[in-house]
């Protein structure tokens, strides 16, 4: 990963929320809502939580009583996310880094992260981070996603753009989001920080969207693959989103498109 991969700033949060969030992210946030839920948890700790999507989703489904600690790296994304949720005493926004977590030993019974780990720059120490917080007993509740061959749309948009720059393909989607797929290793390095009885599930979903310029506007304009097509040519952002939709059209047609989406979720006890 590029020291740049972690930089969702500028627009990218709010097209990330308006485009991604409904395109790929709401199924896997409900999923891990309902997964975080079924444990009960009176302390909750959500990190690398982005817009809030599984905030918004896995609130309403916490005691009244709980305490939901949610944080980011990044500030604007954790402003756009705060901004987007309900007025809620059981929560607190904090920027916290997963590498060196700011709580106190054993606070939280659960440890819950929507398709951060992929960003971390040191996966071990934050998974050791995570069982460090984790109560005996608590647990950890993560996914991310598969390689890019089983996320169509990401697919079809890097590969769309690799003709328009061949001598420098813009590679954020399949080197980050799409580059920790390796199920043995995510079970290794778990295992390795501490965490028992781990169970990878890979779920597949579809990923929908309206017209086939949807999916093109959120990875180019709604991630940091943003960045390095403005990188590589400041005046071809449109140009370059264009093409990718053409592309996506001329695999799925120019209506309402449809395609498959795939991640890995994970549990571990603490």
């Amino acid at each position: 990963m590029l020291e740049t991969d972690k930089l969702f700033a500028g627009s990218i949060p709010e097209n990330y929320d308006r485009y991604m969030v409904p395109l790929i992210f709401e199924p896997y946030a409900a999923d891990l809502a309902q997964r975080a839920a079924s444990f009960a948890p009176g302390a909750v700790l959500e990190i690398a939580a982005g817009t809030g999507v599984v905030t918004r989703a896995l609130a309403p489904k916490l005691s009244p009583d709980a305490s939901y600690i949610v944080t980011d790296l990044n500030q604007p994304m954790l402003d756009y996310a705060a901004s987007r949720q309900a007025p809620d005493n059981r929560i607190t926004w904090r920027q916290a880094d997963a590498l060196a977590l700011p709580f106190e030993n054993a606070a939280f019974d659960l440890v819950c992260c929507q398709f951060g780990a992929m960003f971390f720059p040191n996966r071990p120490s934050a998974y050791r981070e995570a069982k460090r917080v984790l109560k005996p007993g608590g647990h950890l509740l993560f996914n991310v996603w598969d390689r890019i061959e089983d996320n169509v749309f990401a697919d079809d948009v890097t590969n769309a753009l690799a003709k328009i720059f061949p001598d420098d393909p813009p590679r954020f989607l399949a080197r980050t989001p799409h580059g920790y797929h390796d199920t043995a290793l995510i079970r290794r390095e778990l295992e390795d920080a501490g965490f028992s009885h781990v169970m990878i599930e890979t779920r597949a979903e579809q990923s929908r969207a309206s017209s086939p310029r949807l999916p093109a506007v959120a990875y180019c304009q709604g991630t940091v693959l943003r960045t390095e097509i403005e990188a590589r040519d400041a005046g071809k952002l449109e140009a370059a989103t264009d093409y990718a939709a053409s592309e996506i059209a001329r695999r799925h047609g120019n209506g309402e498109v449809a395609a498959k989406i795939q991640a890995h979720v994970i549990v571990a006890a603490a």
